[in-house]
């Protein structure tokens, strides 16, 4: 009985083994295929609110170009321009270092342009107009990557409307239709939420780029506002020593007048 109940196991065992793979066959056979997305039908679902959204990406993508090529290094601080008018200064020509600036416009030139047209009134003034003209340059870059900020603002807000709208076309199905089914409310709601994923495949990026520029604006103004400050350290020391010189010369008469007591008459000789 023993042996026989053990026989009935591992009969029933290997026809298990033997029909397991038809059993796997058959379920995935059974499965359904894998979503496929297809790009073109998406655009198509977007819509006219879809096609807005491409539309801000491309201007995304120019602005972050453009940024790229004007706020680095090299264009706000072109090389050479603070050696050569820190040369001029040096020299005492003034006007030719103002020259220097026009001829290469940049965040650089502009503080030194300023800076250049006050030296007749001291340092002081020298150092109050190259900080009015850092701060006015660092805003107008400031202000060209605000743009950025636009777009990561208006893409999503697009895409929700789009959705609202997609929503409201799908749920209208209820009103028409006693009992929809819900495959019948699916690609309805499928197109509504296209447009939402158009609208943060936008914003992402271009809050992104907004502040990886502002940092590097950030950066690229302090450096440029201590080179400015170098140009004009000769400048700076040579009217300090000046006026300790001047000092120095209205002193000595004073201290000669006191070292160097009045002369007296002396009383005429008695005859």
């Amino acid at each position: 009985m023993a042996n026989r109940g053990l026989d009935r196991a591992l009969l029933l065992a290997a026809a298990l083994i033997a029909t397991s793979p038809l059993l796997a066959g058959a379920q995935e056979a059974a499965a359904p295929p894998p979503v496929q997305v297809d790009l073109q039908q998406l655009f198509r679902d977007g819509g006219v609110i879809g096609y807005i959204i491409c539309g801000l990406s491309l201007a995304m993508v120019a602005l972050i170009f453009e940024h790229w090529l004007t706020i680095r290094r090299s264009a706000l601080m072109p090389p050479g321009l603070a050696e050569d008018v820190h040369r001029l200064i040096v020299q005492g020509q003034f006007k030719a270092a103002e020259d220097a600036c026009r001829a290469r416009p940049s965040f650089l030139g502009q503080m030194l342009h300023a800076g250049l047209g006050e030296v007749d009134l001291g340092y002081g003034a020298v150092e109050k107009a190259m900080e009015d003209a850092a701060v006015q340059q660092s805003a107008r870059l400031v202000r060209k990557i605000e743009y950025l900020t636009l777009i990561s603002t208006v893409a999503p807000m697009l895409g929700l409307m789009g959705t609202v709208w997609g929503m409201i076309l799908a749920f209208m199905e209820f009103e028409r239709k006693a009992n929809p089914q819900v495959s019948e409310l699916a690609p309805g709601v499928y197109k509504a939420l296209v447009t939402t994923l158009f609208g943060l495949i936008v914003a992402i990026p271009a809050i992104s780029a907004f502040a990886y520029f502002r940092n590097r604006i950030d950066e690229l103004v302090a450096q440029t506002a201590l080179l400015a400050e170098h140009v004009f350290a000769d400048f700076k020391r040579a009217l300090a020593a000046r006026r300790r010189a001047e000092r120095g010369a209205r002193k000595k008469p004073a201290v000669s007048g006191l070292a160097q007591p009045p002369a007296t008459k002396r009383p005429p000789a008695a005859t």
